[in-house]
């Protein structure tokens, strides 16, 4: 098939989602499988959400709303914003594409860290611009180091806040003398999905700085403390300039309606946020005096994941933790190839996964 492919598709590596838990265990015969690879919520779904999906499941012959009316109305009152300036996405990935097609052209540039979410390169080469990658400065990001290389052609920052696969979040202070002095027309884009973990008061909260009239972008999503990651539901708080432009490429029924009714009960389900929290922060707790205790580095987070320096070949390590049923994450990929990735899980899924890394580290 003789197909006229451009380039800048040609040079996309397609994103490598987390192993299923299911394909594992048609895989080995693992007395118990479990998977700490992928920040999953370990409870489950919120039960206010679930209960809206069954009074919503006799609705599904029917296409949903567009705009996701509810789902917006909620999130614009406790946000303290107009409902205009929200925009809602099949993930918070939707949106970064949407982003990107909206606002960028051959020629342009963006910037992010490197590494961080995997989806900003792939979303930015779609557009046929190009990636400016940064490095990390002490596992963070460094946004002198962004600074540095912004120019005329410049029009989108990612900061992933805090970033995907460090768990480093951005101090309040940095973030306030870095959007001081760059550029008044680049669009700052602040993915936030991992926001509601954050203990750190320091950390930058990004709807502190939205005020509707800077060219900044704040994402969030349902997949994570909400425990809805399998519905696919994100958002964007944004100027309704930005917001109107996103609505133009954006598809008309991006947001299932399952989707929406279990996003906007989950909004109400404090209960569940709060145990989730409580449940993520123990585990944390557990999991880093289990590893003091074994002598394994590791780097402190504040999402419900974070690194695991195993002074060996990630892939191998991730290769026989497999082999005990247990999925992690290895980070060759980002440039760390001693390093896996694990997020919390429930109570007895950190114990089993701390005898089944004490078993593969001996």
């Amino acid at each position: 098939m003789n197909l006229n492919i451009p380039e800048h598709i040609l040079s996309i590596t397609p994103y490598q989602p987390g192993k299923p838990l299911d394909e594992l265990k048609r895989e080995t015969d693992a007395r118990r499988t479990i998977k700490l690879a992928s920040n999953e919520n370990p409870l489950g779904p919120s039960p206010l959400a679930l209960k809206a999906i069954e009074h919503t499941l006799n609705r599904i012959h029917r296409y949903p709303d567009s705009r996701g009316y509810e789902l917006t109305e909620k999130l614009s009152a406790r946000l303290g914003v107009e409902p205009r300036q929200i925009v809602l996405g099949n993930g918070s990935d939707d949106i970064i594409a949407m982003l990107t097609r909206a606002l960028l052209k051959p020629g342009d540039e963006a910037i992010a860290a490197k590494p961080s979410f995997l989806m900003y390169d792939i979303a930015v080469r779609c557009s046929g611009a190009e990636l400016i990658e940064v490095p990390l400065k002490n596992l963070g990001i460094d946004l002198k180091g962004y600074e540095k290389r912004i120019t005329p052609k410049t029009r989108l920052i990612f900061i992933c806040n805090p970033n995907n696969p460090t768990g480093v979040a951005v101090a309040k202070q940095d973030f306030k003398r870095f959007f001081s002095e760059i550029p008044g027309d680049i669009v700052v884009v602040i993915d936030e999905a991992y926001i509601e973990f954050v203990r750190d008061k320091q950390a930058l909260n990004g709807m502190e700085y939205f005020c509707g009239d800077r060219p900044i972008v704040i994402l969030r999503t349902f997949s994570k403390a909400y425990g809805l990651a399998g519905l696919r539901v994100g958002y964007g708080v944004m100027p309704a300039l930005i917001s109107d432009l996103l609505h133009r490429v954006r598809g008309p029924f991006n947001v299932n309606i399952l989707g929406q009714a279990a996003a906007a009960a989950a909004l109400d389900d404090e209960a569940f946020l709060n145990r989730t929290l409580r449940l993520t922060h123990e585990g944390l707790d557990f999991l880093y005096s289990s590893l003091d205790k074994l002598g394994v580095r590791y780097f402190p987070t504040q999402t419900n994941f974070f690194l695991i320096d195993v002074q060996k070949d990630a892939d191998m390590v991730y290769e026989d933790l497999l082999s005990l049923g247990v999925i992690v994450r290895s980070m060759s990929a980002y440039d760390f190839p001693t390093f896996i990735r694990v997020n919390v899980g429930l109570p007895e899924e950190n114990s089993f996964f701390i005898e089944a890394l004490q078993k593969v580290l001996s």
